[in-house]
Formats: C-alpha cells, structure tokens, sequence
C-alpha cells in the first residue's frame, strides 16, 4: 500500500513577537536590544511607556516561543 503525504505550509498559531509589540507600539527591535542587554522590566516599561506587567508578558513570550509559534510541516 503506497501512502501519499501531501506538502503542508507552515502556518502560525498566534501572532509573532514582532505583531504583538507594533500592535502595543513598542519598537520591535529596541525591545530585542533591551532583552540582549538585560535590562530590567521597569527600565524597558519606562523606555516605551507601557506597564511593568506589559513588558513582563512580552519578555515571557519571547522566553517561552521566541519570535514566533510555527507550526505544520513542508
């Protein structure tokens, strides 16, 4: 019996990093610079103007997904 595989797309199952942070208005890529560097959830909240708790969420994206969720297969 021949088994057929067909070719998915990778597709997302939420938005990135990067959508999350321009919907929020934060700089996308002075948020990576302040992670790289370490800096703390009150200096990146006062840097952007958001919460502490924003910034908090955000880092624990990052942590948890990375930049994005891809999932499926070629």
């Amino acid at each position: 019996m021949e088994e057929y595989l067909r070719s998915r797309v990778p597709w997302s199952t939420e938005p990135s990093l990067k959508q999350i942070t321009e919907e929020i208005g934060i700089d996308f890529d002075r948020f990576i610079y302040g992670i790289k560097y370490d800096k703390s959830d009150v200096e990146l909240a006062g840097e952007f103007g958001v919460t502490e708790k924003t910034i908090q969420h955000l880092r624990e994206h990052f942590m948890r997904k990375g930049l994005g969720s891809i999932m499926g297969q070629d």
